[in-house]
């Protein structure tokens, strides 16, 4: 055989003709194995396919006829049943020596050694398996089982025009059955649905070509498209940022513009097939050596490489819109790579119930827009594409860190009793809703709600809260594909304001770079290694100054007649807080000096994430009106610990004598100032956490709106003074598992911590 090109070609050509007649299928793959088995001049050609669940002999040549539809096989069992089930190519020259061989008495197979079989593939799964066999000992050549591996590829098509297979039946241990993926909590909650992805697969259904040359022009055309994408990739927030975004772009752009990946896909257009079928051949070998790659580095550099050749595939096909363009037609849960913040809010809210990220972080942006929504998600999933494919029935449990793929009757039945328990406890909950936050005691705690979205205000009616204690002003930046222009933020700010009504909205003023880049807005100096701590929030808005004076103006004019509460984010010294604050008020002299209507007062205040901050609260506090300690990012700078590393994510406590004597400590200077304080961030939004927080004097929390009838609950079972001494003993003297001694205290107490 010259080649694997024009063995394939010359098998093609037959099976091309077979496709067209209108003979029977079991017609069809009886002169299917002999084509296949003259073009490769193997005495034996076999064909099983799928059914209930076993692999059935459909068709043979040089097996005993009388074996057809008799000989049948389990997956894993026997040479054609390990194919099936571990998805991958055999080649033996001695059938018999290989721990997985049987023997099926009525084909007649003990005069033949030689054993080559490859999977027969659609959608990622195997169906059926192609073998071929000889008498000699020996092995096939690559040229030999590459011809069986592209015939493979056009009789998935065929034998599932004919509806030979069962479209539900599934081969393949990482394809089948109930499989429990693990992962990072990003936003609690359970959730089930459909699974969806976010760059839908696309399904094949011409693999034969007509033109070879025009097959071979859409493929180059289709390759200067994805490098152009690549080359403008770098500018795209979704795809990270420092270090992380520098080796995607290189890996994406080392595979993009290498010429023997073109090289393979050109070869199997040679062999006859479509440029669909093209690129989908050498992704389903890319896919067979994944598995056994045992170097998670270049497995990971292996998932770039098949992430590109969908990216591809959906551009030769013209399929290059999301599940989000084409809209969700049921309860859906969301599967992606990683997605940016736009992109989660093109999705309609009344069917997506979760999110399965591959990447993701507490973090990211996504993060943060998918906990307003109420969506939960969970991030840092490993093996997604090899386990879960579209139409998967999956049930998310975030608090539980898993998604069950393909959940069992029992397992479904299991998880909606614990659903309904949940929603149950929600009613109680939004039954809160008209009920003051009065303790045991008749402390008012005061519950404030995170926001970021026009429709997140609504939350304050929905939840009972007392207004919002941080409106992310970012959001409408992130999501806008150009800087937005003041009078659209003025208009935005107003709209927010007329929404709270009476209820206090507390405005956080831009809080971009770093993590959180804006497409727009480049800084063309180094990247950043550590862009948590970089050059971001109020450092770069005073380095923007144009931008701040925008935002300013824009939230001035829209507090018209009211009182605004504005507050800087990451301030780590008091010059920052004072050039920020004169920015302001040179925008509002400069609106009084046009007649503008002001705000009848403008409350200032800084959020407390920098614990440098709190060495100079002496020289701060008396030019404030309030301070916010914002802990996720407080948490991480204290520790030293990044919260985007999933190997840290969870491994520093909030309940620790470090974190809450460090709040402590602020929450008095704060009352010796007359300075009110307040806590946001995913600490308050925990029963356990907020009962700790109250105890060391917060009397204010920001939390999400979903929390906020949990903790009005616990709050209303607390006793705060109580809780105050229970506090100040354990951090004076602190036990070695705090969290464990505020859980037994809350128990013996009767809180409900749920």
């Amino acid at each position: 055989m010259e080649s694997a090109a024009e063995a394939a070609r010359s098998i093609l050509t037959g099976l091309h003709d077979v496709m067209a007649s209108g003979d029977a299928a079991q017609a069809k793959l009886n002169q299917v194995v002999n084509i296949i088995g003259e073009a490769l001049s193997s005495e034996v050609c076999s064909i099983y396919l799928l059914r209930d669940g076993v692999l059935e002999l459909f068709a043979t040549r040089g097996l005993n006829q009388s074996a057809v539809h008799v000989t049948k096989l389990a997956s894993g069992e026997g040479l054609v049943g390990t194919i099936a089930e571990n998805v991958d190519t055999l080649n033996l020259d001695e059938a018999a020596a290989h721990p997985a061989f049987r023997y099926m008495p009525e084909t007649g197979e003990e005069q033949f050694h030689s054993f080559a079989g490859v999977p027969i593939v659609r959608a990622g799964r195997a169906v059926g398996v192609l073998a071929v066999q000889h008498a000699d000992p020996r092995k096939y050549v690559e040229i030999e089982i590459e011809a069986l591996q592209t015939t493979a590829m056009v009789l998935a098509e065929l034998i599932a025009n004919a509806e030979l297979i069962d479209d539900h039946d599934v081969v393949g241990s990482a394809q089948s059955g109930t499989v429990v993926l693990n992962g990072l909590p990003l936003v609690t909650g359970m959730a089930s649905g459909v699974a969806i992805y976010h760059q839908p697969h696309v399904r094949i259904e011409h693999t034969v070509a007509e033109d070879t040359e025009a097959e071979r022009a859409r493929v180059y055309s289709a390759f200067d498209k994805m490098r152009e994408q690549i080359d403008r990739m770098a500018n795209l927030a979704e795809f990270g940022s420092g270090g992380e975004h520098d080796e995607v772009i290189a890996t994406y752009k080392m595979f993009a513009y290498d010429e023997g990946w073109s090289r393979r896909i050109n070869e199997a257009i040679d062999s006859g097939l479509t440029a669909e079928a093209a690129i989908e051949r050498v992704q389903q070998r890319t896919r067979m050596r994944m598995r056994q790659i045992d170097d998670p580095l270049l497995a990971d550099r292996m998932h770039d490489l098949e992430d590109l050749s969908n990216r591809l595939l959906r551009i030769v096909a013209g399929q290059m819109g999301t599940a989000a363009q084409m809209g969700l037609k049921q309860d859906s849960i969301l599967v992606a790579r990683n997605l940016g913040p736009a992109e989660l809010l093109e999705y309609d809210k009344r069917r997506l119930r979760g999110v399965v990220l591959e990447e993701g972080s507490l973090t990211a942006h996504v993060t943060i827009v998918a906990r307003a929504m109420g969506v939960p998600v969970l991030g840092r999933v490993r093996g997604v594409r090899q386990t879960i494919r579209e139409g998967d029935m999956l049930l998310l449990n975030v608090d539980e860190k898993n998604v069950i793929v393909r959940p069992s009757t029992a397992v479904e039945q299991a998880f909606s009793t614990d659903f309904a328990v949940r929603q149950k406890l929600k009613a109680r909950y939004a039954a809160l809703r008209n009920e003051p936050p009065f303790s045991k005691d008749g402390k008012r705690i005061d519950l404030m709600i995170n926001a970021g979205l026009r429709d997140d205000v609504s939350s304050i009616a929905l939840s009972g809260a007392d207004g919002i204690g941080l409106f992310r002003t970012e959001f409408q930046f992130l999501i806008s594909a150009t800087l937005p222009q003041r009078e659209r933020q003025q208009r935005f700010y107003r709209e927010v304001l007329d929404a709270a009504g009476d209820k206090p909205v507390i405005f956080r003023t831009l809080d971009v770079g770093g993590d959180k880049a804006l497409p727009y807005l480049k800084d063309e100096g180094s990247e950043e290694e550590n862009p948590a701590m970089g050059w971001r929030a109020i450092r770069l808005a005073l380095d923007h100054d144009g931008l701040m004076k925008a935002q300013a103006r824009a939230l001035l004019e829209a507090a018209g007649g009211r009182t605004l509460n504005v507050m800087f984010p990451m301030v780590s010294e008091p010059w920052e807080f004072d050039q920020a604050r004169a920015l302001f008020e040179a925008q509002m002299a400069f609106l009084s000096s046009r007649k503008k209507q002001l705000p009848s007062r403008v409350r200032y205040g800084a959020m407390l994430e920098v614990p440098a901050l709190a060495e100079t609260l002496d020289i701060l506090l008396p030019k404030l009106d309030f301070i916010s300690i914002g802990t996720n990012d407080l948490t991480q700078f204290l520790f030293a610990a990044d919260r985007a590393e999933p190997r840290l994510a969870e491994r520093y406590d909030w309940l620790s004598p470090a974190i809450l004597r460090f709040i402590r400590r602020v929450v008095r200077e704060c009352k010796a100032h007359n300075v009110g304080v307040s806590v946001c961030g995913e600490m308050g939004g925990r029963p356990l956490e907020a009962l700790a927080l109250i105890g060391i004097g917060v009397e204010r929390l920001s939390i999400t709106p979903a929390a906020v009838g949990t903790i009005k609950a616990m709050v209303r079972s607390l006793d705060v003074g109580a809780a105050n001494l229970m506090m100040e003993a354990l951090l004076d003297r602190p036990v070695d598992k705090l969290r464990t001694a505020i859980t037994d205290w809350a128990k013996e107490q009767q809180v409900e911590i749920g």
